[in-house]
Protein backbone atom coordinates (compact mmCIF):
# COMPACT_ATOMS: atom_id res chain seq x y z
CA UNK A 1 0.00 0.00 0.00
CA UNK A 2 2.77 2.41 1.02
CA UNK A 3 4.63 1.78 -2.25
CA UNK A 4 1.46 2.47 -4.23
CA UNK A 5 0.99 5.79 -2.41
CA UNK A 6 4.60 6.79 -3.08
CA UNK A 7 4.26 5.78 -6.72
CA UNK A 8 1.05 7.77 -7.07
CA UNK A 9 2.64 10.82 -5.48
CA UNK A 10 5.54 10.52 -7.90
CA UNK A 11 3.18 10.51 -10.86
CA UNK A 12 1.37 13.59 -9.56
CA UNK A 13 4.66 15.42 -9.02
CA UNK A 14 5.86 14.47 -12.49
CA UNK A 15 2.61 15.75 -13.96
CA UNK A 16 2.99 19.06 -12.19
CA UNK A 17 6.55 19.48 -13.45
CA UNK A 18 5.52 18.72 -17.03
CA UNK A 19 2.62 21.18 -16.80
CA UNK A 20 4.85 23.93 -15.40
CA UNK A 21 7.42 23.33 -18.14
CA UNK A 22 4.71 23.56 -20.79
CA UNK A 23 3.61 26.91 -19.40
CA UNK A 24 7.11 28.37 -19.08
CA UNK A 25 8.63 27.12 -22.36
CA UNK A 26 6.63 29.36 -24.74
CA UNK A 27 7.52 32.43 -22.70
CA UNK A 28 11.21 31.53 -22.79
CA UNK A 29 11.08 30.56 -26.44
CA UNK A 30 9.43 33.67 -27.83
CA UNK A 31 10.22 36.50 -25.46
CA UNK A 32 13.40 36.01 -23.49
CA UNK A 33 15.61 33.78 -25.63
CA UNK A 34 18.71 35.49 -27.04
CA UNK A 35 18.45 36.13 -30.78
CA UNK A 36 14.82 37.24 -30.99
CA UNK A 37 13.98 40.56 -32.60
CA UNK A 38 13.14 42.18 -29.26
CA UNK A 39 16.36 40.89 -27.71
CA UNK A 40 18.40 42.21 -30.65
CA UNK A 41 16.68 45.59 -30.46
CA UNK A 42 17.47 45.88 -26.75
CA UNK A 43 21.08 44.68 -26.97
CA UNK A 44 21.99 46.81 -30.00
CA UNK A 45 20.34 50.05 -28.88
CA UNK A 46 22.23 52.80 -27.05
CA UNK A 47 20.97 55.85 -25.18
CA UNK A 48 21.47 59.38 -26.51
CA UNK A 49 20.18 62.85 -25.61
CA UNK A 50 17.74 62.54 -28.54
CA UNK A 51 16.25 59.16 -27.66
CA UNK A 52 17.30 55.51 -28.10
CA UNK A 53 19.55 54.86 -31.11
CA UNK A 54 19.17 51.41 -32.67
CA UNK A 55 21.45 49.48 -35.00
CA UNK A 56 19.00 50.19 -37.83
CA UNK A 57 19.19 53.93 -37.05
CA UNK A 58 22.99 53.86 -37.23
CA UNK A 59 22.92 51.86 -40.44
CA UNK A 60 20.54 54.42 -41.95
CA UNK A 61 22.77 57.39 -41.05
CA UNK A 62 25.74 55.60 -42.62
CA UNK A 63 23.80 54.82 -45.81
CA UNK A 64 22.63 58.41 -46.22
CA UNK A 65 26.27 59.48 -46.15
CA UNK A 66 27.29 56.71 -48.57
CA UNK A 67 24.53 57.67 -51.00
CA UNK A 68 25.89 61.22 -51.25
CA UNK A 69 29.46 60.03 -51.74
CA UNK A 70 28.63 58.48 -55.11
CA UNK A 71 25.28 59.92 -56.26
CA UNK A 72 26.43 63.53 -56.04
CA UNK A 73 29.39 63.00 -58.41
CA UNK A 74 27.16 60.85 -60.62
CA UNK A 75 24.79 63.80 -60.88
CA UNK A 76 27.63 66.14 -61.80
CA UNK A 77 28.79 63.71 -64.46
CA UNK A 78 25.25 63.46 -65.90
CA UNK A 79 25.23 67.22 -66.33
CA UNK A 80 28.32 66.91 -68.51
CA UNK A 81 27.67 63.67 -70.43
CA UNK A 82 23.89 63.45 -70.66
CA UNK A 83 22.51 63.88 -74.16
CA UNK A 84 18.99 65.03 -73.19
CA UNK A 85 17.60 67.86 -71.15
CA UNK A 86 15.78 65.37 -68.90
CA UNK A 87 19.07 63.68 -67.98
CA UNK A 88 20.64 67.08 -67.26
CA UNK A 89 17.69 67.97 -65.01
CA UNK A 90 17.99 64.65 -63.14
CA UNK A 91 21.71 65.26 -62.66
CA UNK A 92 21.04 68.75 -61.28
CA UNK A 93 18.51 67.40 -58.77
CA UNK A 94 20.99 64.75 -57.61
CA UNK A 95 23.68 67.38 -57.02
CA UNK A 96 21.40 69.78 -55.14
CA UNK A 97 19.63 67.07 -53.14
CA UNK A 98 22.76 65.28 -52.00
CA UNK A 99 24.62 68.50 -51.21
CA UNK A 100 21.77 69.25 -48.81
CA UNK A 101 21.54 65.71 -47.40
CA UNK A 102 25.30 65.47 -46.92
CA UNK A 103 25.26 68.64 -44.82
CA UNK A 104 22.31 67.28 -42.83
CA UNK A 105 23.81 63.85 -42.20
CA UNK A 106 27.04 65.44 -40.93
CA UNK A 107 25.00 67.56 -38.51
CA UNK A 108 23.14 64.48 -37.26
CA UNK A 109 26.32 62.41 -36.96
CA UNK A 110 27.98 65.15 -34.92
CA UNK A 111 24.97 65.39 -32.59
CA UNK A 112 24.88 61.60 -32.10
CA UNK A 113 28.69 61.21 -32.02
CA UNK A 114 28.69 58.79 -34.95
CA UNK A 115 31.63 58.23 -37.26
CA UNK A 116 30.83 58.47 -40.98
CA UNK A 117 32.51 56.84 -44.00
CA UNK A 118 34.71 59.02 -46.20
CA UNK A 119 34.47 57.09 -49.48
CA UNK A 120 31.80 55.10 -51.36
CA UNK A 121 31.42 51.36 -50.88
CA UNK A 122 33.03 48.91 -53.32
CA UNK A 123 29.67 48.41 -55.08
CA UNK A 124 29.13 52.14 -55.41
CA UNK A 125 32.62 52.61 -56.88
CA UNK A 126 31.80 49.90 -59.44
CA UNK A 127 28.63 51.79 -60.40
CA UNK A 128 30.62 54.98 -60.89
CA UNK A 129 33.12 53.07 -63.02
CA UNK A 130 30.29 51.65 -65.16
CA UNK A 131 28.92 55.13 -65.75
CA UNK A 132 32.35 56.54 -66.54
CA UNK A 133 32.86 53.89 -69.23
CA UNK A 134 29.74 54.92 -71.20
CA UNK A 135 29.07 57.69 -73.72
CA UNK A 136 26.10 59.00 -75.66
CA UNK A 137 22.66 57.46 -75.33
CA UNK A 138 24.13 54.36 -73.69
CA UNK A 139 25.28 56.63 -70.88
CA UNK A 140 21.80 58.12 -70.51
CA UNK A 141 20.18 54.68 -70.18
CA UNK A 142 22.74 53.36 -67.71
CA UNK A 143 22.60 56.52 -65.61
CA UNK A 144 18.79 56.46 -65.35
CA UNK A 145 18.59 52.77 -64.46
CA UNK A 146 21.52 52.43 -62.05
CA UNK A 147 20.45 55.50 -60.11
CA UNK A 148 16.75 54.60 -60.14
CA UNK A 149 17.47 51.11 -58.83
CA UNK A 150 19.68 52.47 -56.05
CA UNK A 151 17.11 55.09 -55.02
CA UNK A 152 14.36 52.48 -54.85
CA UNK A 153 16.34 50.46 -52.31
CA UNK A 154 17.13 53.53 -50.22
CA UNK A 155 13.48 54.61 -50.31
CA UNK A 156 12.42 51.35 -48.64
CA UNK A 157 15.00 51.82 -45.89
CA UNK A 158 13.89 55.42 -45.29
CA UNK A 159 10.28 54.29 -44.84
CA UNK A 160 11.25 51.55 -42.36
CA UNK A 161 13.41 53.88 -40.29
CA UNK A 162 10.85 56.70 -40.29
CA UNK A 163 8.17 54.28 -39.08
CA UNK A 164 10.20 52.73 -36.25
CA UNK A 165 12.92 55.07 -34.98
CA UNK A 166 12.69 56.46 -31.45
CA UNK A 167 15.45 59.01 -32.03
CA UNK A 168 14.40 62.58 -32.90
CA UNK A 169 17.59 63.33 -34.88
CA UNK A 170 17.17 60.21 -37.00
CA UNK A 171 13.47 60.96 -37.47
CA UNK A 172 14.22 64.45 -38.82
CA UNK A 173 16.92 63.07 -41.14
CA UNK A 174 14.48 60.45 -42.42
CA UNK A 175 11.99 63.21 -43.24
CA UNK A 176 14.64 65.08 -45.26
CA UNK A 177 15.79 61.89 -46.97
CA UNK A 178 12.23 60.89 -47.86
CA UNK A 179 11.57 64.21 -49.61
CA UNK A 180 14.91 64.17 -51.43
CA UNK A 181 14.87 60.53 -52.52
CA UNK A 182 11.28 60.75 -53.81
CA UNK A 183 12.22 63.84 -55.83
CA UNK A 184 15.17 61.97 -57.34
CA UNK A 185 13.02 58.95 -58.19
CA UNK A 186 10.58 61.20 -60.04
CA UNK A 187 13.20 63.06 -62.09
CA UNK A 188 14.98 59.80 -62.98
CA UNK A 189 11.68 58.32 -64.16
CA UNK A 190 11.06 61.58 -66.02
CA UNK A 191 13.95 60.73 -68.36
CA UNK A 192 11.71 58.08 -69.98
CA UNK A 193 14.58 55.59 -69.82
CA UNK A 194 13.79 53.58 -66.68
CA UNK A 195 13.24 49.85 -67.20
CA UNK A 196 10.25 49.24 -64.91
CA UNK A 197 10.00 45.57 -65.90
CA UNK A 198 13.59 45.10 -64.80
CA UNK A 199 12.90 46.82 -61.48
CA UNK A 200 9.92 44.53 -60.87
CA UNK A 201 11.99 41.43 -61.66
CA UNK A 202 14.77 42.56 -59.34
CA UNK A 203 12.28 43.12 -56.52
CA UNK A 204 10.66 39.72 -57.08
CA UNK A 205 13.96 37.83 -56.97
CA UNK A 206 15.68 39.81 -54.23
CA UNK A 207 16.46 38.08 -50.97
CA UNK A 208 16.33 39.86 -47.63
CA UNK A 209 19.83 40.19 -46.13
CA UNK A 210 20.35 39.75 -42.39
CA UNK A 211 20.10 42.98 -40.40
CA UNK A 212 23.34 44.91 -40.11
CA UNK A 213 24.98 44.90 -36.70
CA UNK A 214 26.45 48.36 -36.44
CA UNK A 215 28.76 49.18 -33.53
CA UNK A 216 27.66 51.50 -30.77
CA UNK A 217 28.56 55.16 -31.31
CA UNK A 218 32.22 55.89 -30.49
CA UNK A 219 33.35 58.89 -28.48
CA UNK A 220 33.10 62.45 -29.80
CA UNK A 221 34.31 62.73 -33.37
CA UNK A 222 35.46 65.67 -35.42
CA UNK A 223 32.91 66.72 -38.02
CA UNK A 224 33.59 64.64 -41.17
CA UNK A 225 34.59 66.44 -44.35
CA UNK A 226 32.04 67.00 -47.12
CA UNK A 227 31.38 64.16 -49.54
CA UNK A 228 33.89 63.84 -52.37
CA UNK A 229 34.25 61.44 -55.33
CA UNK A 230 36.47 58.43 -54.76
CA UNK A 231 39.59 57.80 -56.86
CA UNK A 232 40.32 56.48 -59.45
CA UNK A 233 37.06 57.75 -60.95
CA UNK A 234 37.02 61.23 -62.51
CA UNK A 235 36.82 63.97 -59.91
CA UNK A 236 34.10 66.58 -59.72
CA UNK A 237 34.18 69.57 -57.44
CA UNK A 238 31.43 69.75 -54.82
CA UNK A 239 29.09 72.70 -54.37
CA UNK A 240 29.21 74.47 -51.00
CA UNK A 241 27.51 72.55 -48.19
CA UNK A 242 24.19 73.96 -47.07
CA UNK A 243 22.41 73.80 -43.75
CA UNK A 244 18.86 74.20 -45.01
CA UNK A 245 16.94 72.71 -47.96
CA UNK A 246 17.61 74.29 -51.33
CA UNK A 247 14.54 76.39 -52.26
CA UNK A 248 12.45 74.28 -54.57
CA UNK A 249 14.94 72.07 -56.44
CA UNK A 250 13.40 73.25 -59.69
CA UNK A 251 14.76 72.36 -63.13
Amino acid sequence: MRSRIISGSGLVLTGLVVTLAALVYPVWSYEDRSGTGLDALTSQTVSTDYGPLSALDRDFVTKVRLAGLWELPAGQQAGERGTTRAVHVAGKHLVEGHAFLDARVREVAAALRLELPSQPSAQQRRWLAELSAERGTAYDVKFANILRRAHGKVFSLVAEVRATTRNSQVRALADDANTTVLDHIKVLEGTGLVDFDGLARDAATATTPPPARSPAPPGPQDSPPPAAPAAPNPTYSLPPAVSRPAPGLRD
